[in-house]
């Protein structure tokens, strides 16, 4: 069954898809589990339209809290990243997936009034959530960033999330590491890119270095006192292959037609990572299940 809204629900296509990949109840006893179908559509409901939890409409998509519960369970047990793999490797089989260029970028995102005061024993309780939540003062005002990588069609692949005024470069390396990786039929799952553009933030040496180190060539021009300073060799910069770089902005923009992922709402981190990543498989969803995308 699908809701009265089709703007938010998942099509028997795809739900053919994502179903398998959704853990089963084997309680013998007990209440019988929600409709998870349902679920999805209640979060894609909630994705796209910023609505409070309280006010998610319990005729269409049952009791919002069943709603909250599963979307922090498959958080919990990696459900949405195993959806997000299968994903990848269903689109990298088709091609369409880019390897020759990926592209890192950071997106400021304003924080409404509830996503503070988080409990001190949430970081206790969650082994991955930060110690200030991915929350902080920037130009904005109270803001978190999150942190992108796409390939060179613009598929994101990879997020994480850190306080507003935190500098893009901090980040560099934990969003690259945040891809574990497409696995393959033979061999090991494969996780490079052979080149990765990233804007003037990321123009620092020890960036650069990373890169050489794990055999990834770098489009990232200096910034103009780097290249006053600058002493031997002139570094190589593919403006061409930069100019591509575009895609992550219009990848940016489409996230944030989801209004969960435009203002920040959730208390934890790890929960506005999880609505993000949400986004992300709407978005492999429709291009993978859609005959138009």
């Amino acid at each position: 069954m699908r809701p009265q809204n089709q703007r938010y629900s998942i099509t028997d296509r795809q739900w053919d898809f994502i179903q398998p990949l959704l853990p089963k109840s084997e309680a013998p006893t007990g209440r019988p589990p929600a409709d998870q179908r349902m679920i999805l559509h209640g979060l894609m409901w909630l994705l796209r339209t910023g609505s409070p939890w309280r006010d998610l409409p319990r005729a269409q998509f049952g009791p919002w809290q069943t709603v909250y519960h599963y979307r922090n369970a498959w958080r919990a047990d990696g459900t949405l990243d195993k959806i997000i793999q299968a994903l990848q490797v269903r689109l990298d089989r088709r091609g369409k997936i880019d390897w020759d260029l990926w592209c890192i970028d950071g997106s400021v995102v304003r924080a409404a009034r509830c996503a503070a005061g988080a409990m001190a024993s949430s970081v206790l309780n969650h082994d991955d959530e930060p110690q200030d939540h991915g929350l902080g003062r920037s130009r904005g005002g109270f803001t978190s960033k999150f942190h992108l990588l796409t390939d060179g069609n613009g598929l994101p692949l990879a997020v994480e999330v850190s306080a507003g005024q935190q500098h893009d470069s901090t980040m560099f390396e934990a969003t690259l590491e945040a891809f574990v990786g497409i696995p393959r039929r033979v061999g090991r799952p494969r996780r490079r890119p052979r080149r990765v553009a990233g804007d003037k933030g990321y123009s620092y040496q020890w960036v650069r270095h990373w890169l050489r180190d794990h055999g990834i060539g770098a489009v990232i021009p200096q910034r103009d006192d780097q290249r006053a300073n600058h002493k031997g060799r002139p570094i190589e910069f593919d403006k061409d292959a930069y100019r591509r770089r575009s895609v992550i902005e219009q990848c940016i923009g489409w996230l944030k037609e989801c209004r969960k992922v435009l203002t920040r709402y959730e208390k934890l981190a790890i929960n506005f990572v999880a609505m993000i990543k949400l986004a992300i498989v709407q978005r492999y969803l429709r291009l993978e299940f859609s005959d138009r995308a």
